[in-house]
């Protein structure tokens, strides 16, 4: 493996925080080389002002701009960032694996519509301008079935009015999760919100997923162990 270049201190320094956290399997020599090298290129910086215009943070035009939160093994992600050229996308993983993977999967098909943030994503929400984003997507998150655990959900009233602020004025959150328990939360949750309605009208609108969908290896393992996902699309109105 190449030695990182020494000319950018705080990538380095930015990097070797992210190895030590959050961890996984021990990387590939490649997926260690493009965390060290490609990651820095693509990450977004939120120590600094907003960008007056996301689309400026792209290395091609996009019409819109849209966040992934824990895209996991990227599949969903990749394949809407090709789907959709002229929309710019941000993915957000705390994970190494995950963002080795995604990197992978990036170089390996010349994706250039993709940015990404090894971070929390509330810090991520906090720091983008408001109306910045046309849809969120939050794919078979995390559960934290147990009960002292709940406050750790991604859906909280708090997240809810941060995604509120950044959507554009009919943006959509998008939540997709085989776990009945965490889908009651979320529609209680969003339920209590006066900025968002809930899409669906018929039975169908929820148990299937929408169209053009691209099913994740997590979304798989559940349907192959009898788990039904919900699919979720939440409307902000205002």
């Amino acid at each position: 493996m190449n030695e990182p270049d020494g000319d950018n201190d705080a990538s380095l320094q930015a990097q070797r925080a992210f190895f030590g956290r959050r961890k996984g399997h021990k990387l590939r020599a490649h997926q260690a080389d493009l965390i060290a090298h490609l990651l820095p290129k693509l990450s977004l910086d939120i120590s600094g002002p907003q960008p007056e215009s996301l689309s400026r943070l792209f290395g091609t035009p996009v019409d819109a701009v849209r966040l992934e939160i824990g895209f996991g093994g990227g599949e969903h992600l990749i394949a809407e960032a090709q789907a959709f050229p002229n929309t710019g996308f941000i993915g957000c993983e705390p994970y190494v694996n995950g963002m080795a993977k995604i990197l992978s999967l990036i170089e390996a098909h010349g994706v250039k519509n993709i940015r990404l943030f090894a971070g929390d994503a509330a810090e991520l929400l906090a720091w983008l301008p408001a109306g910045a984003l046309a849809r969120i997507d939050l794919i078979h998150p995390d559960p934290w079935p147990k009960r002292r655990h709940w406050k750790r959900r991604f859906v909280q009233d708090l997240t809810i009015t941060a995604m509120a602020r950044v959507l554009k004025n009919g943006g959509e959150f998008r939540f997709v999760c085989d776990i009945a328990d965490y889908c009651a939360w979320t529609l209680w949750h969003f339920a209590r919100a006066r900025s968002f309605i809930w899409t669906a009208e018929r039975a169908r609108d929820w148990r299937e997923p929408w169209p053009g969908y691209t099913m994740t290896r997590y979304g798989r393992k559940a349907q192959r162990e009898g788990r039904r996902a919900a699919y979720l699309i939440f409307r902000k109105t205002g």
